[in-house]
Order: C-alpha cells, then sequence, then structure tokens
C-alpha cells in the first residue's frame, strides 16, 4: 500500500515522532533563510558541531549542522560535516531499535541480498531522478564505515575485531569495489554482495548486517528527506498520518544534552499527569537520562499501552518532580486552541498543528463552531506546522477556495504529474490571515501558498521553510521494514518552486520568541495573547483591515 506523506521538518527522524522521539528540523534549502552578513564564515559553526560530535550527541549535532545550513548552504565542509554525522545518527538509531535488531537476527544471508535488491528497486521505479548506481553503492560504503566506528553496530553484532582489522578490511574493501565499473542495479547488487563476502571473511560480520549498512547508506545518499524506517518507524509513520500512537503523549526536543518538551498534547496521559511544555526529562524509570544519549533517552519512553513510565521531570530552573505516566493510544488533533480572539471585532483564531487523515473533519468543525460563535475574520496560525499529507493540505485550502489550481507535482514518473484543484462546494467565504514562520514546511507550504497565490489570504511572519518536494511511503517485503523516497516536487499555482525558497509573507515580523513552561505547577500554558506574541498582534491588525475593507 503506498501513501503519499510530506514529511516535515522533521525529515532526520523520519516524521515527528510525537509519541516519544526527538524533533529535529529538516535541511533548509538556500534561500529558507537570510544570506551570511559579509564576512561571516561557518567556522564558528562547524567548530561547535565537532565538539558535539566528539560527544557522540550526533541527533544534536545533526540538527546543530542543519540551522548551520539555513545560514550557509553553499558551506561544503559544514554539508559534509551534516552528512557524516547524519551517517552517525542513523547507525545508532537503528541499532537502538528494538524491531530493527530481530529483523536482522532473522535475515538469512538470501534475504539481506532481496531486501538490499528490494531497496535499489524502489528507487529505480519510485524516486524523482534517475539513480546513480555507483554513488549509492559508494555512499553504501561510507554507511559501512561510520558503522564499523560505532558500539551500537560493534555490540550488537559481536565483532571483536581490533581497530586496525577494521581498518585493513576498509582499504582491502575500497581496492576492491573502487575500480569496478558500476552502471547497472544488477552490477551494485553484485558489488554489495562482494563486499558482504569479504566482511564475512575478514570479520566474521553477518553478511545481513552488511547489506543493511549498504541499502540504508543507498537510501540516505538520495536527499535529506528520504530514508530507510525500521518496522517501529513504518508503524509510527503510518500512525501519525492517521492521527494517533501509542505513547505518552509529548513531542521532544534534544537541547544541550537534555530531553525538552517542546508541545504536550491535549488530552493525552502527559498533559493529564501535569507535564508541561518547556519541561525537561531528567530520568526515566530510575535511569537519569543525563548519562544516556538523547537518543537512548527517547527510547526509554517507548512501550506498550497500559504500561507506565515513571518519570522526574522539571521546569526551567524549577524543582524536579516524579510523575507517572501510562502509555495509551493518543489521539492526536490537527486543529488546537479555536476561539474568537476579539470579539469586538468578531476575529477568530485557531492553529493548524499538522496536516493527517483527521485535518478536513477538524478544521471543518473548528470552522462552523466559530462560525455560530459569530466569527467574521479568520485568523490561521501555522507557525511549527511541519506539514504531513499532500492531499489533507488540497483537501484544507479548497474550504477556502472557488476555484482554481492549488497544487501541482511533477515527476520522473508520468502518474506523478498531478494538477489539484479547488471546486467551489463548500467554499467558507470568511477574510483570511495566516500565521507563517520558518518552520511551517511542506504541506503548510502548499496550504499557504495556494492561499497566497490566489489572493485568498494575508500572510503575517516569516518566510516559510522551503522544502518542495514530495514523499512516498513504500513497505519493503523483506524485514517488514520501508523506505520513504522523495517521487517527485511540488509548485505553487503560480508555478513556482517552494523547494529553496519558501513562501513570502506580505507582512514581515521577525520576533517570534513566546514563552514556554510558564504557568504555574498544575495549570496548562495559557494560549498565546497578542500582549506578547507581536506575529499575533500584527496578524489580528490585519484580520481587522481586512473585516473594514470587506
Amino acid at each position: 500500500m503506498r501513501r503519499k506523506f510530506l514529511p516535515a521538518a522533521a525529515a532526520v527522524l523520519t516524521a515527528v515522532l510525537a509519541a516519544f522521539g526527538l524533533v529535529s528540523a529538516g535541511l533548509a534549502q538556500s534561500g529558507s533563510s537570510a544570506p551570511p552578513a559579509a564576512g561571516v564564515s561557518a567556522g564558528p559553526c562547524i567548530e561547535r558541531g565537532r565538539t558535539l560530535e566528539a560527544q557522540r550527541r550526533w541527533g544534536e549535532a545533526l540538527a546543530h549542522y542543519e540551522d548551520g545550513l539555513r545560514q550557509f548552504p553553499a558551506d561544503g565542509a559544514l554539508r559534509q560535516r551534516f552528512d557524516v554525522a547524519r551517517l552517525h545518527f542513523d547507525v545508532c538509531r537503528r541499532y537502538g531499535d528494538r524491531s530493527f535488531r530481530q529483523g536482522l537476527a532473522r535475515t538469512p544471508p538470501p534475504e539481506g541480498v532481496d531486501l538490499y535488491g528490494e531497496v535499489l528497486l524502489k528507487i529505480h521505479t519510485h524516486y524523482v531522478e534517475a539513480p546513480k548506481w555507483n554513488r549509492l553503492v559508494e555512499y553504501g560504503t561510507r554507511a559501512l564505515e561510520v558503522a564499523l566506528e560505532e558500539a551500537a553496530f560493534l555490540e550488537a553484532n559481536r565483532l571483536t575485531a581490533s581497530e586496525a582489522s577494521r581498518g585493513a578490511f576498509l582499504e582491502e574493501l575500497h581496492r576492491t569495489l573502487d575500480p569496478r565499473p558500476i552502471q547497472t542495479r544488477a552490477e551494485a547488487c553484485d558489488a554489495v554482495s562482494a563486499a558482504a563476502a569479504l566482511a564475512r571473511q575478514r570479520l566474521g560480520l553477518p553478511p545481513a548486517a552488511v547489506m543493511m549498512e549498504y541499502a540504508c547508506g543507498a537510501v540516505s545518499f538520495l536527499d535529506h528527506y528520504s530514508t530507510y524506517l525500521t518496522p517501529d518507524q513504518l508503524n509510527e509513520v503510518y500512525s501519525q498520518i492517521e492521527g494517533n500512537f501509542v505513547g505518552l503523549g509529548v513531542v521532544l526536543k534534544a537541547q544541550e544534552g537534555k530531553l525538552v518538551i517542546l508541545r504536550v498534547i491535549p488530552n493525552s496521559p502527559a498533559k493529564r499527569a501535569g507535564i508541561r511544555d518547556g519541561d525537561r526529562i531528567l530520568a526515566v524509570d530510575g535511569k537519569s537520562t543525563s548519562a544516556l544519549s538523547t537518543d537512548q533517552a527517547a527510547n526509554l519512553l517507548q512501550g506498550e499501552a497500559g504500561i507506565a513510565a515513571e518519570l522526574v521531570v522539571a521546569a526551567p530552573g524549577g524543582t524536579p518532580r516524579q510523575v507517572r505516566v501510562e502509555r495509551e493510544r493518543v489521539e492526536v488533533p490537527s486543529v488546537e486552541g479555536a476561539r474568537i480572539e476579539d470579539r469586538a471585532s468578531g476575529i477568530a483564531y485557531l492553529k493548524l498543528v499538522c496536516f493527517q487523515k483527521t485535518t478536513l473533519r477538524d478544521l471543518d468543525s473548528a470552522l462552523w463552531s466559530l462560525h455560530r460563535a459569530g466569527m467574521k475574520a479568520l485568523v490561521i496560525d501555522l507557525r511549527e506546522n511541519p506539514g504531513g499529507l499532500l492531499d489533507a493540505a488540497v483537501d484544507a485550502a479548497d474550504l477556502f477556495l472557488q476555484r482554481g489550481v492549488i497544487v501541482y507535482t511533477r515527476g520522473r514518473n508520468a502518474h506523478e504529474n498531478v494538477t489539484h484543484s479547488a471546486h467551489e462546494a463548500g467554499t467558507w467565504r470568511v477574510p483570511l490571515v495566516l500565521i507563517v514562520d520558518q518552520d511551517s514546511a511542506s504541506a503548510a507550504e502548499i496550504f499557504a501558498g495556494a492561499l497566497h497565490d490566489h489572493r485568498r489570504a494575508t500572510l503575517v511572519g516569516r518566510r516559510t521553510y522551503g522544502k518542495g518536494s514530495v514523499q512516498g511511503i513504500f513497505p519493503l517485503a523483506a524485514a517488514g521494514a520501508g523506505v520513504r523516497l522523495t517521487t517527485a516536487k511540488f509548485y505553487s499555482p503560480s508555478g513556482q518552486p517552494y523547494s529553496g525558497v519558501g513562501v513570502e509573507p506580505d507582512i514581515q515580523v521577525h520576533q517570534v520568541a513566546r514563552p514556554t513552561g510558564s504557568a504555574p505547577a498544575g495549570s496548562s500554558p495559557s494560549p498565546p495573547s497578542a500582549d506578547f506574541d507581536p506575529m499575533l498582534a500584527a496578524a489580528l491588525q490585519a484580520a481587522q483591515q481586512r473585516v473594514v475593507q470587506r
């Protein structure tokens, strides 16, 4: 079964792992932020990243380099460090995943070859560009080199060979593969089979483990949005598309070696337990998170429904407190905070959190509720919206457009060339203002771009992220896993690409800081207020003008 999915700013972790995972912004393309000032170099950014690498804080290093590439998109050294950090992060992520380790242990040599061949076939059939087979093999070799440096890989595969032996093997591997002509998929499979055989002879490595690194490396080489999905990650992606998952109900971010709760999902077990936005997780089930990598700490939060997690959390500068949270199936609303913000002018507000299967239903319900409450204009907050389903973005935009193109996609295969247009039935004609920022990405940009191009809405805030590609989720017959591959590029109604450009707001507002985690103990953080939210204040002013002009 194939599902269209536009992952977000969380491309490094397959998607926003709202149940328990880390959030990391995807790589911003050129144009997603202001160019660096004259004389400013990426040197300090690389130096800081190297420090994180030395501490093996790969998730934070990766996020750090991503932020750096927003400012220095053409810096080759910075991009190289990003690639290295991603390879290390990916292998640690995979081997920290129980479903991956179990699948690998059950994979005999013939199936390992089959898995690699199936991954290449998916790339050949669906990827947006024609694959370069020799480069895919080269990047697979780089992935194996990185894996041989990681304790998780060595321990899981019971590899006891010395560092010198591993180095000698890699030299022999390059002598074997580098001169080899690899121009077809079959030649790539033969080359990797030879690499697996050599690794078994010299190091005693299981062939399946070698084939897996080559498969994962090949997918990662394609672009920063394509990735291999372990069985659990594949299930998580599907759960997020459906709008529900089993977990605590928090979105986490790695920050300075700590697990920071970026957002608590409404009506979740974490919310009911009194956990708040901005809290730090200090311990999980008696294990201090300070002694663990952020990836390991996040993995401790995984579990089955009905099983509780014992947490120690603290607000910034606050006293640690113990919290018991039972995991359960969490329904993730795609619309939050719907209310009449300015009763005198009838200006309504809602936050569109993501685009998933329930978005059209959630949005339509919120709109009717606001209409009954006296809505005369609407502010839709798209800040930090990472995207989601293409169809959900199209359906949401169609609620506000009578006719015309919403978005069109173009790919290598003819069936990827699709034009999505609006239909007049059920159109809401209420004046619109959208708030966007640098983390409004993917499907959020489709929604904002369509309403902007058709002059249906005023955009307030900062230029959006600039992600302009469509991803497909493709299950693999082998190992119960899957791959996420870029299948097409998408374009605005006016024909402009989003990739590396984003959507420029009509009204620029650069101050975006908002207090988090500052609510009194036992209470929930207050919704955004124009008193301390200049973007919201500007949006309300723009909405008032649209009401007057109507």
